[in-house]
């Protein structure tokens, strides 16, 4: 029988409605400039609601347009906000579904990720809004591909770094780091916070990102461990938050987007 994990944050986050939500992530795609970059290998985006963080998300994720055959198997690591968790979770379901559709999990990848901190466990997958957030963006911006999502909880960066690089494969697989920034911050005050982890993510400088300054630190932690392995770019593209597009300016949610690119060989 097939196990379908249901959408938890639909009708909170985003809209429940197919064609509202479908409307929605083209329209907030359609607000970014075309650019003519190289195939991202990963990427860290927000996962707030999408009036507030989804603009900042979507210049990421428009950047995959180009792109959108080539991708077949999405990397995605966020925190895990209600489960006290050690180590990383994968889920056991068979699929993901959201308003737009049912997301297949790649379980022959999953069934081969043998690490000690990897476990297989739903809970912190059920209710958890920061992967989930990421689906309609891929749903719409990637045609077919499948799944392999992980809840980041107590881990070292070098342990996210090594599932991730067990994951890497080729240009087929994407990785997609979910976190927001400072929380609760007045806006000047998160505007310096987040500008000095936009820099440390920039120079991957794992020292630089706190669980105050971002709660997914544990995973961009271990991504920018294994992307200074490799060499990746990081580029900023946008650094935001609620007080810049859907909020008042006494307590913010920060938000950034970045893509990291490897250095290919040139012709």
């Amino acid at each position: 029988m097939t196990q379908i994990r249901e959408p938890a944050v639909a009708g909170q986050f985003y809209p429940a409605g197919n064609g509202e939500l479908e409307n929605t992530v083209r329209a907030m795609l359609s607000g970014v400039p075309g650019s003519p970059e190289s195939a991202p290998k990963a990427m860290i985006v927000p996962h707030a609601g999408y009036i507030y963080s989804g603009p900042v998300a979507a210049t990421a994720y428009a950047r995959l347009q180009p792109y959108h055959d080539e991708y077949t198997r999405v990397v995605l690591l966020g925190p895990s906000h209600r489960i006290p968790l050690d180590g990383l979770a994968v889920s056991g379901a068979d699929a993901f579904r959201t308003p737009l559709g049912v997301v297949p999990l790649d379980r022959q990848v999953i069934a081969r990720l043998e690490h000690p901190a990897v476990v297989l466990s739903d809970a912190p997958h059920q209710f958890e809004h920061s992967l989930e957030v990421q689906l309609p963006f891929l749903q719409t911006v990637l045609d077919s591909f499948s799944l392999v999502p992980l809840a980041v909880g107590d881990a070292a960066p070098d342990v996210v770094a090594e599932v991730i690089e067990s994951l890497w494969n080729g240009q087929e697989t994407l990785i997609v780091v979910s976190s927001d920034l400072s929380h609760y911050h007045d806006y000047e005050k998160a505007q310096r916070l987040d500008h000095s982890t936009c820099r440390s993510i920039e120079r991957k400088d794992v020292h630089g990102i706190t669980p105050q300054n971002a709660c997914g630190s544990g995973a961009i932690r271990g991504l920018l461990l294994a992307a200074g392995r490799r060499s990746l770019r990081v580029t900023t593209l946008d650094l935001r938050n609620s007080g810049d597009t859907a909020g008042g300016k006494s307590q913010v949610v920060g938000y950034g987007a970045w893509i990291l690119e490897e250095n290919l060989p040139c012709h």
